[in-house]
């Protein structure tokens, strides 16, 4: 009996595991400029210092505090990110599927870190546009193939790798580096029409 009740909580341990992360994530944001004619201050208020992430079933939306992008969403089906500008009324939409950069080299790294008291291993993503890096857990976990259609902004390059939503980011080009680390991570229920359009939006794709 008692071997049988092992082997079930093994089996249970791995199912649990391999559960898609749904749920909320916040992101504190800092900001390092590069460039005389932008301060960090300004990058602070364009991009936003908190960033609220939802996601479930391979949708997901941003929201930040920033004046710049108010938000952002992912539609899964439709392969394309929706972006809210704070200057117009007019919501720009990416194709996923062009990925407008290049990543020259990718490596993994074991127990780089720790957040929010979780062991996280660390991708490091060498790209045309500059470097990023990503520190994850298995607790946030995703299957890749929900997103592998999603090349913009390397995101599948990392994710592939991972397998999880991030808990750090630290993405550098030549204009900024910017700092992302998750303060809280909620896992919960989020309604389908959460990642629907609002109604009667205009829309344009990004040039």
């Amino acid at each position: 009996m008692k071997n049988i009740l092992r082997i079930l909580l093994i089996c249970l341990s791995g199912i649990l595991h391999s559960q898609n992360f749904k749920g909320e994530i916040v992101y504190s944001n800092t900001y390092e400029s590069k460039v005389a004619q932008l301060s960090n201050n300004q990058l602070n208020v364009m991009l936003g210092t908190t960033q609220n992430y939802f996601t479930q079933n391979g949708n997901y939306k941003s929201i930040s505090n920033g004046k710049l992008i108010l938000w952002q969403l992912y539609i899964n089906k439709e392969n394309k990110l929706y972006n809210k500008m704070g200057n117009s009324e007019t919501v720009y939409w990416n194709d996923c599927s062009i990925q407008g950069d290049e990543v020259l080299k990718a490596e993994v790294k074991k127990n780089a870190a720790t957040i929010l008291g979780k062991t996280c291993d660390e991708v490091i993503l060498v790209c045309k546009s500059g470097i990023q890096k990503y520190y994850f857990n298995s607790s946030v976990s995703v299957d890749p193939n929900l997103f592998k259609n999603h090349k913009f902004g390397n995101w599948y390059d990392y994710i592939s790798k991972a397998r999880a939503f991030p808990l750090k980011m630290i993405i550098e080009n030549q204009q900024f580096k910017m700092v992302s680390i998750a303060t809280k991570i909620d896992n919960k229920d989020v309604a389908d029409s959460f990642f629907d359009l609002p109604k009667d939006v205009k829309l344009e794709q990004s040039k």
